[in-house]
């Protein structure tokens, strides 16, 4: 992860509110022996006392949760839109190209849920993601018993304390004024994603480029 200044996030509001508007991370670890797992799931955020906490389900028996048992050091990344990002737009073409980019790495030990723990998260995590529609089919307590006597048993819900929380927001900040408008606009044309770190990079203009007093 790069460590450049002036392309960190110091907010720490503006820093939840991306994890909690793209929860579905890139869970990675390792066996002791150094061989590397991976999954992609998706992850609830707790504040508790000041300190976050991830929260989460993964498959028993698979292979990232064999590592996670024997090696408790987890690593999760969670990522934003990205683009590419022409040199051509710059007042300076004479450049590289680079690439536009928004993603939060969280550290810590994962600790596994009691049953009980399981079905309090289950409960939480279809409400959210269901937009608290108590009455959807597929909330935990509108699920049938017998579904839930035959998926409970093959899952394992976890939760990790962030113990250290690193980020890069990668929007052009390194750039003089002409050529970061330049990149909003050509990025604006093309829209998608490409469109979203646009919006991005006109939140931070003002405080880039604060106007001068008259």
């Amino acid at each position: 992860m790069y460590h450049t200044p002036y392309f960190k996030e110091r907010d720490r509001k503006t820093l939840l509110r991306f994890m909690d508007e793209n929860p579905f991370v890139f869970m990675a670890g390792s066996f002791l022996s150094g061989i590397p797992v991976a999954t992609q799931i998706p992850v609830l955020l707790e504040e508790r006392e000041s300190t976050l906490y991830l929260q989460g389900h993964i498959m028993r028996n698979t292979d990232h949760h064999n590592a996670f048992v024997e090696n408790p050091n987890v690593l999760m990344v969670f990522t934003g839109p990205d683009c590419y990002v022409s040199a051509t737009w710059y007042k300076d073409p004479q450049e590289a190209s680079t690439w536009n980019y928004m993603s939060v790495h969280v550290t810590g030990r994962i600790n596994f849920m009691t049953d009980e723990q399981l079905i309090s998260f289950m409960r939480k995590l279809t409400l959210k993601f269901e937009q608290g529609n108590t009455l959807s089919s597929t909330v935990y307590d509108n699920l049938p018993d017998g579904y839930l006597n035959k998926m409970l048993p093959a899952i394992v819900g976890f939760e990790i304390k962030a113990d250290n929380i690193q980020n890069v927001f990668k929007l052009s900040q390194n750039r003089d004024e002409k050529s970061y408008l330049n990149i909003i606009s050509n990025l604006d044309q093309q829209g998608g994603q490409s469109g979203m770190i646009a919006a991005e990079m006109r939140k931070r203009q003002s405080r880039l480029f604060p106007e001068r007093e008259k």
